[in-house]
């Protein structure tokens, strides 16, 4: 392979793939997370939560394409196997199918994760002056932060 010179050191390229790397685990998983309760969503809600985890798990799988084709234009290979993918996500899955409320409480403490997760991304890219990860970052932080918001409005006060 061709020396990388896009103006980013290679430990810094390496410590942001690497927190990149984190945030295609995490997205891959809320992806996996989303499908399965769009299949299995029951209940008064379901049209409109079978609707909505549709559109969020379709916007994810391109999500994840573009942050691991990052990773790549880095120089350094994505994670790409389930095994690799669960060592690295922060979120956690149960094989249990919930009445739709608890999957909208669990959705949104995923898209929550994934905005902490976006934070300490963010903050390793701008130490290393990396311009296009922190603007792919900073997107994902601002959907995931408003999918947030819109999944915690379908839940009871508290």
């Amino acid at each position: 392979m061709t020396t990388i010179n896009i103006g980013i050191n290679d430990a810094d390229r390496q410590a942001v793939a690497d927190g990149l790397k984190h945030l295609l685990a995490d997205s891959y998983t809320l992806y996996l997370q989303t499908h399965n309760f769009h299949w299995n969503v029951t209940g008064p809600q379901f049209r409109e939560l079978h609707l909505m985890f549709e559109e969020h798990y379709t916007e994810l799988a391109l999500a994840v394409d573009e942050i691991a084709e990052r990773i790549r234009t880095l120089g350094v290979y994505a994670p790409g196997t389930y095994a690799q993918l669960a060592a690295l996500s922060s979120i956690q899955q149960d094989d249990q199918i919930p009445e739709a409320s608890a999957m909208v409480a669990i959705l949104t403490e995923g898209h929550e994760s994934v905005v902490r997760t976006c934070r300490k991304v963010l903050a390793t890219a701008q130490q290393a002056d990396d311009e296009s990860s922190a603007a792919l970052i900073s997107d994902r932080m601002r959907l995931h932060e408003k999918t947030a918001w819109m999944l915690r409005a379908l839940q009871p006060s508290r």
